[in-house]
């Protein structure tokens, strides 16, 4: 698990998209902005994050964050249920205001601000994304808002799904993602409708440490590259698979299929992919992820795998297939391959559960040249590797009889003594 998820860490801080390429283009040359938006409505006073109030968590995370947070992000911080403790629903419903303007951070101040915060009203979440497209509006930069609550809307009939809906087709490239605090099943569903209504992530969080890295994590996104991820449509089967080339693609899979895709690999080349699939709705803890290149005679290349336990929402997993520099005899040019990729997963949920539409999944393709050499790829392994193998048998057998004389010549001179 540990070195499927460390090559995956590789492959996504490898990935170069080549210009033009079918699965997206960045949004622009202007600053990444983030817009983070803190439910302090009356239930954060909760003590049930590692035994500390959920407020006292949010501020420690929120302090970890902006110590992080790039100097090319121009970050805001949103409040919502922060400053009206009366029982009027219309007045609540209001009860939105930015408590730090997006722009180049200021470090101190922006933590001073947070300080300040006291749990106290309504949940207006709806009202609070409206404002906060707003905050993010010019540029054409990334713009992202990364929404922490711990309860769902208290505003209806302004529903915050329909908001997103709306946020969505204003098309200013908006992504919205949500984080829930020790979520139940209702807000859990509210907070995953928002963050898919903009092609963002819902994360649910139990922990400190869990609402601090989600949270770096969102931010440092927003500095990269943007890239609009292509829908496509895996097959059932390898010959009726899509072709795929370098790029970013999302689909949907049932639980427990198995979808195909298709890559074409020269001679020479290095095929990188990786998968990640969320758990969009309640799945039992024990689940897996498989992805297996093959070729098209069924034959295993190579394969990784990635298990969850419940902890996270997203299970991830990649792998790496260096093809050897080889020449077709009938053209003299390098020959080609079709790899295909067979991506897996094993979730179950409970009866009542949704089975469809599937899970979302997010494939990452990359064909790029390869080392050098690729046969070094394999050198620890099977063919050229033999030698090392044999130079460390020989060493060890060296080192035996070495250590052995010396035993024998200790053992003399003790008995002598």
């Amino acid at each position: 698990m540990a070195g499927a998820i460390a090559l995956l860490a590789a492959l996504t801080a490898g990935i170069a998209f080549p210009a033009g390429a079918a699965a997206g283009e960045p949004t622009g040359q202007d600053a990444p902005k983030v817009d983070l938006v803190l439910d302090v409505s009356g239930s954060m006073r909760a003590k049930d994050i590692d035994g500390r109030s959920r407020m006292a968590a949010a501020k420690q995370a929120f302090n970890e964050v902006l110590d992080a947070t790039p100097e090319e992000v121009q970050l805001g911080i949103r409040t919502l249920g922060a400053n009206y403790p009366g029982d009027d629903r219309k007045e609540g419903c209001k009860d939105t205001a930015q408590l730090y303007p997006v722009g180049p951070l200021d470090r101190t101040e922006a933590k001073t601000a947070v300080a300040t915060l006291v749990p106290t009203g309504w949940t207006p979440i709806g009202p609070a994304l409206l404002k906060a497209a707003d905050d993010l509006d010019g540029g054409d930069g990334s713009k992202r808002i990364v929404l922490i609550s711990d309860g769902e809307d208290t505003c209806a009939p302004l529903d915050p799904c329909e908001v997103a809906r709306e946020i969505a087709a204003r098309g200013i490239g908006l992504t919205i993602d949500t984080l829930g605090l020790v979520p139940n099943a209702k807000l859990s569903r509210q907070l995953s409708c928002i963050a898919e209504a903009t092609g963002g992530t819902y994360t649910s969080v139990e922990h400190q440490d869990e609402l601090t890295d989600r949270v770096n994590e969102l931010v440092d996104r927003a500095a990269e590259p943007v890239v609009t991820p292509v829908a496509t449509e895996g097959a059932g089967s390898c010959d009726k698979a899509p072709v795929l080339t370098s790029g970013l693609y999302t689909d949907r899979e049932e639980f427990g299929q198995q979808r195909w895709y298709r890559v074409e690999v020269l001679a020479g080349q290095e095929l990188r992919a990786s998968v990640s699939v969320a758990a969009d709705r309640a799945v039992r803890p024990d689940h897996g992820l498989l992805v297996r290149a093959v070729t098209v005679h069924d034959r295993e290349i190579v394969r990784g795998e990635a298990t969850g336990n419940g902890r996270t929402d997203v299970v991830s997993t990649g792998l790496r297939y260096p093809k050897p520099e080889l020449e077709d005899d009938d053209s003299g040019k390098p020959a080609a391959e079709t790899v295909c990729l067979g991506v897996t997963t094993s979730f179950s949920a409970d009866a009542g559960v949704k089975t469809t539409p599937g899970l979302p999944l997010e494939l990452t393709v990359d064909v790029v040249d390869g080392p050098d050499d690729a046969s070094d790829v394999a050198s620890f392994g099977l063919g050229r590797g033999w030698w090392l193998l044999g130079a460390l048998v020989v060493t060890g057998f060296l080192a035996g009889l070495v250590w052995g004389w010396l035993s024998r010549w200790r053992v003399a001179v003790w008995r002598t003594n």
